[in-house]
């Protein structure tokens, strides 16, 4: 599989995430940019989990349907052409990180995936179910990973 650049202006790959958005703080989406898309993608999907979750692995934010041609997202914005699903808060759109206090910094993975044909997901996927239906689309995919503490 290719490899898509994932990067924020933000924060850089695996280090932290302003608390500008994290849920105490103003709660906005970071940043995000892309490159690297095969002309062939259909579609991209944005998935952020944090798997350091004490209940198990938290949705973030989950994307469908983002128009493979973009070069990413302003903050605060979902990304071009896309359908934000509902994360793990119960919410449509971006949950900022909220790990309990005194945890070590949990690893916040964003995950951009361009997929050969459109995946159906139901509105509020685990992220195992993000990840099933991605996996058998993806002809290419990046990551960046932030951290945050409390």
């Amino acid at each position: 599989m290719s490899g898509i650049e994932l990067r924020s202006s933000a924060f850089t790959d695996h280090a932290p995430v302003p608390r500008r958005y994290a849920l105490e703080g103003e709660n906005v989406s970071p940043p995000l940019a892309w490159s690297g898309v095969p002309d062939d993608a259909s579609e991209l999907v944005l998935l952020c989990e944090d798997p350091d979750a004490p209940s198990g692995t938290f949705v973030h934010w989950v994307v469908v349907g983002v128009d493979p041609h973009s070069g990413g997202t302003d903050a605060g914005q979902p990304p071009p052409g896309g359908t934000e699903l509902t994360n793990g808060y119960g919410r449509h759109g971006w949950g900022g990180p909220h790990p309990p206090p005194g945890d070590e910094a949990h690893h916040y993975y964003f995950h951009l995936y361009a997929l050969g044909e459109p995946c159906v997901l139901p509105d509020s996927p685990s992220a195992e179910q993000v990840h099933q239906a991605v996996e058998k689309a993806a002809i290419a995919d990046g990551t960046l990973v932030g951290l945050y503490h409390r």
